[in-house]
Order: C-alpha cells, then sequence, then structure tokens
C-alpha cells in the first residue's frame, strides 16, 4: 500500500511540473525596440500584452521586454534563432549590416506618405516574404516571420528651418548609417552616427543641427522641442518598420490554434498603435500651432516628391549589394507603382 501511495505520488508530483513546465513554455519572452518608459513601450505592456491571454483563452502569454534588456539590440536575430528569446518586436534596419535587404525592407527612406501604405507592402505586398527569405538563409529556418510593418512617420527634429530639399545643405544631420545617411548626403546634408541617447544633448550642444528621431509623440516626451523649434511635421523620410519574429520551434508547438491567435493579436495591436500614436502626434502638433514656441514645418508636395526622386537613385544603388536586396526593392517598385506613388 505504502509503495503505491509512493508511486502516485510521485507520479502527481511529475505530472505538476509537466504542467507547469507547459504553463511556462506558453509565456513568450520577447524584446521590443523600445525603451522601457516610452509612450510606444508602455502601449504595448500595459494595454495589449494583456490581451493576448484573453484571445488565445489562457493558453498564450507575452512578455515585451525593453531594447537591450536581454542582448544588444543588434543580436536579437541569435538569440531568437538558438532560443535565448522566443521572439522580437524590434527594428528590421538594425541588421543592415547583415544583408542591405534588411536596410531595404526596415526603411525605404522617402519612399511613402503613409504608415497604411507601408505595413499593407509588408503584410500583403511582398515585404513579409521577403523577410522570411532573409531569416532562411541567416538563421537556417530557425525563425518564423509573423508580420511586419511601422506604426508611425517619423517627424523630423530640428533646431534650423527646412522648408524644402535646398534648405538641407550644409545642415549636420543625425542620421543612421546605411541608407538613410546616404539619401541626407545627397541633399547636401552632413549624417552624424549617433544613438538615439544622445540626440537631445547633441542638438544642445550644436553637435548636430537636425536629427532622424522618432515618432512626434516620442520625440516630445524625450523633451527634444524644447530645444528644436522646428519639427518637420508629418516627417518627409522615416517610417522604421518594426518586425514580429519568433522561434520556429516555439511557433510550431503553438500549433493552428495559439499561431492564429497570435497573428490577430499582433494585427490589431499594431493597428491600434498606429492609430493611437496618430491621434497623439496630432495632439501635439495641436498645441504646438497654438502655443507659438514651436513653428511646424509641413512640406508641400512638390519638395516631398523632389525628396523621393533623389531618394530613388540611392535606393537603386543600395540593392545592388545583393540578390535579396534587389528583390526587396524590386517588390517595393512594383507595389509603389500600382498605387501611384512612383510612375
Amino acid at each position: 500500500m505504502f509503495k503505491k501511495t509512493l508511486v502516485a505520488l510521485m507520479f502527481g508530483a511529475l505530472l505538476l511540473v509537466s504542467v507547469a513546465h507547459d504553463a511556462a513554455a506558453k509565456t513568450l519572452k520577447v524584446q521590443a525596440s523600445s525603451k522601457a518608459g516610452d509612450w510606444a513601450h508602455r502601449f504595448m505592456t500595459d494595454k495589449w500584452a494583456p490581451k493576448l491571454k484573453a484571445l488565445s483563452g489562457g493558453e498564450i502569454e507575452i512578455d515585451v521586454l525593453p531594447t537591450k534588456s536581454v542582448v544588444p539590440h543588434r543580436e536579437t536575430i541569435d538569440a531568437v534563432a538558438n532560443g535565448i528569446l522566443d521572439g522580437d518586436l524590434n527594428a528590421v534596419s538594425y541588421f543592415s549590416g547583415r544583408d542591405p535587404a534588411f536596410a531595404i525592407i526596415g526603411d525605404l527612406i522617402a519612399g511613402y506618405d503613409t504608415v497604411d501604405q507601408v505595413r499593407t507592402f509588408c503584410q500583403y505586398g511582398g515585404g513579409k516574404e521577403i523577410l522570411q527569405k532573409l531569416y532562411d538563409k541567416y538563421t537556417k529556418g530557425k525563425v518564423h516571420v509573423v508580420g511586419c510593418g511601422p506604426y508611425a512617420k517619423e517627424a523630423f527634429v530640428s533646431t534650423v528651418p527646412i522648408k524644402g530639399v535646398a534648405d538641407f545643405k550644409g545642415v549636420k544631420v543625425r542620421s543612421p548609417e546605411g541608407l538613410a545617411a546616404e539619401v541626407f548626403k545627397r541633399v547636401g546634408a552632413a549624417p552624424v552616427s549617433l544613438p538615439f541617447s544622445e540626440v537631445y544633448t547633441a542638438l544642445e550642444k550644436k553637435v548636430i543641427d537636425a536629427a532622424d528621431a522618432s515618432a512626434h509623440v516620442n520625440n516630445n516626451a524625450h523633451g527634444m522641442y524644447k530645444i528644436a523649434k522646428y519639427p518637420i511635421y508629418p516627417g518627409i523620410h522615416s517610417m522604421a518598420v518594426l518586425q514580429f519574429i519568433v522561434n520556429k520551434k516555439v511557433w510550431d508547438k503553438l500549433g493552428p490554434e495559439g499561431q492564429a491567435a497570435l497573428e490577430v493579436w499582433y494585427q490589431a495591436a499594431y493597428d491600434a498603435m498606429r492609430r493611437e500614436a496618430d491621434l497623439e502626434d496630432q495632439k501635439i502638433a495641436d498645441a504646438q500651432r497654438k502655443g507659438g514656441d514651436v513653428t511646424i514645418i509641413d512640406w508641400p508636395t512638390a519638395e516631398r516628391a523632389k525628396f523621393r526622386e533623389i531618394a530613388v537613385g540611392a535606393w537603386e544603388d543600395f540593392a545592388k549589394k545583393s540578390p535579396l536586396a534587389k528583390e526587396a526593392l524590386d517588390a517595393h517598385l512594383k507595389y509603389m507603382r500600382s498605387t501611384g506613388l512612383l510612375k
């Protein structure tokens, strides 16, 4: 009797350990590109992370970690592939050093007018498929792409008025290396590579005159407009594409129902973020116009078109650097011509 009881207890303990292990495995640890305290990070952690549990019937939870909390921001690909992270919600362009195709998918500088255009390209116009090809190549099939797209068009931060392409001449601009820097060079600006954390001080000390920074709401939260009084809004240049990738083994274990729940959650979360970021941006812009301390500059359509035409040359040169980069640009151009953005 004692032996039977002992065996039963041991079996029950093993069962509890197994159940606990399964429950833990369904809490997805993902690292985002946003910092703790950022509007975008609070939006995900406070509002949308809890919704996944409800949407999946309690089967899946997600823990959205701030940038660099587990690994450096440019190393999340390897961390996801190797199972250190279950996934990431990171900026695609961070990985441009591995293949220029990441830059072209991650942020086609000056290419699009609206966030919806880029999200549509990424989800339905071929962008997601190019991204999956990149991960199949660089992680040997260990990563699954759930989705991609931006949530905001960045407002350009400037301490000097830049009312058109010609005004960029001689302006020292904080810019990411690669495609963005090349476009700014071609309009006569002097790109300077700095991390986002140093932008405010660099503007204050006049190390730079302007900056490719972030969405209007994020720039405002970081106090940029206390010293940079001439923002270009709506922006002219950048819509940073964020990806949602998951370790392939983790993805497979979710099964069809879990996978569908995660895809629906991702689409809903980033559509909601896009709308709320836009509303916040508009509120800030309205207050700035009424306040009179900040002068918002909105480029006319002709200047935006001129900037895009200059950018096309940089895109084409960048696309020559790898076969997948060319394939990525071809996908963009096909979509842009079908929507009238390019002739």
